[in-house]
């Protein structure tokens, strides 16, 4: 036996309708081509699906027994034409972030919120890229968007750029380091150094300042946590070197400094994003949000320390 959709259709709306009359307008088609439709049906299950000599039309035990089934399956089929429209039209999709750069929680987070008023049908998540290799992840599209400062050539990604930032040192107001205008490479010869527990070539303290001089600290202590990072900070138990968008709360703050490194280094994150998605809806806001909102931290925070 051979069901299609348009038989549990037919099934469904009969009943519902109560005649071959209204069921053919509610289906738009004529009766006679659904009179047929019901017959086919019947040939082929070998047994009648209709009390036919009932008024209004009602249904056999077998033909119950087949709504049954439209029941259990119409409506799944529904909600997934549903969500295909969604799809098509950019309401809905994937925003899965790998993000390579430790810090970027302090300005991701306040995006996402934005971005999830505008889109609540977006399923989002986060995997922070540190843990495995993001870009290839997102050739075979196990993420949608890596956020990293390290663009590259890729066939089929683009690297949208999102917002310039500074490395910036802070210190304690008590350190040795606070009466000094800018921080030389040798400034950091006699400091413990407070980062986080990621490789050397992804900080921006060695690959701007200290790899080039070829100098060393006096140690290197790795932090999981910005929060914790600043509060050792704040003890002068160490010195660390952090984006200025992470720092944008505690510049001005009586138990810190903030000291721009030598040549004031300036870099820029992007949004690597495969090309087909580029031009998705919620994927060009994400991407504008993602330009406009660390922006907009900023200021406030600028505004708060005045």
């Amino acid at each position: 036996m051979h069901i299609e959709l348009r038989h549990l259709k037919t099934i469904r709306e009969i009943h519902r309708q109560g005649g071959l009359a209204r069921a053919a307008e509610v289906l738009n088609i004529t009766q006679s081509a659904l009179s047929h439709q019901v017959k086919g049906i019947e040939d082929q299950a070998g047994v009648e699906l209709f009390v036919r000599r009932a008024k209004p039309m009602r249904l056999s035990a077998a033909g119950h027994r087949m709504l049954r089934l439209a029941d259990r399956i119409l409506p799944e089929i529904e909600a997934l034409e549903e969500e295909f429209r969604a799809l098509r039209s950019g309401k809905t999709g994937r925003l899965h972030i790998a993000i390579e750069c430790h810090a970027c929680f302090d300005w991701l987070l306040p995006t996402l919120s934005a971005f999830r008023r505008s889109w609540p049908e977006v399923d989002v998540d986060i995997r922070p890229g540190l843990a495995f290799n993001a870009l290839p992840a997102l050739g075979r599209e196990e993420v949608d968007v890596v956020i990293s400062s390290d663009p590259e050539a890729l066939p089929g990604i683009t690297f949208h750029p999102l917002f310039d930032y500074e490395p910036l040192l802070v210190a304690a107001a008590a350190n040795p380091l606070a009466d000094k205008t800018q921080i030389e490479p040798e400034d950091l010869r006699d400091q413990l150094l407070i980062t986080y527990p990621v490789d050397r070539t992804r900080l921006d303290v060695f690959t701007e300042l200290l790899g080039p001089a070829k100098v060393e600290p006096r140690g290197v202590r790795q932090v999981e946590l910005t929060a914790v990072i600043l509060m050792l900070v704040a003890s002068d138990r160490g010195v660390a070197v952090l984006p200025d968008w992470v720092l944008r709360e505690v510049r001005g703050h009586a138990d810190y400094v903030t000291r721009p490194l030598a040549g004031r280094p300036v870099k820029r994150l992007y949004a690597a994003v495969r090309d087909e998605d580029a031009a998705q809806p919620f994927m060009a806001h994400f991407l504008r949000l993602g330009r406009s909102e660390p922006v907009k931290l900023q200021r406030i925070a600028e505004a708060g320390a005045r």
